[in-house]
């Protein structure tokens, strides 16, 4: 997902099935505990729960396709003698044009490998 994307919450048409999509996005927040690179479009996805929109759900499918084009990759974690521990942080404040909510982020490395 282009992290530029804004996804909004208004709209005419809704998602028929709003049990599936909270469902499916559910799945997708347990999946990110194992593919830490799903977390940020699975979070743009979770804001939409309440208020789910063909185009979210579009979203969603192209997620669920990412998935099934990846499903043989895996987390590389080198072997390094270095144990120092680097974090990152970042913030973006009132960037949601619906409702003007701050966003921040973190990645947190041990040796040269992402943990968190």
């Amino acid at each position: 997902m282009n992290s530029g994307l804004k996804l909004c919450n208004y709209g005419r048409e809704l998602v028929t099935d709003a049990t599936l999509y909270r469902s499916i996005v559910g799945a997708l927040q347990y999946a990110t505990i194992t593919r830490p690179e799903l977390a940020f479009c699975v979070n743009k996805v979770c804001q939409f729960m309440q208020n789910s929109l063909h185009t979210h759900w579009n979203v969603v499918k192209r997620i669920l396709r990412y998935i099934a084009g990846t499903l043989h990759h895996g987390l590389m974690l080198k072997l390094v003698l270095d144990f120092s521990l680097d974090v990152f942080c970042d913030a973006n404040w009132a960037s949601d044009p619906d409702d003007r909510c701050s966003t921040s982020g973190y990645c947190i490395y041990l040796g040269g490998n992402l943990i968190a």
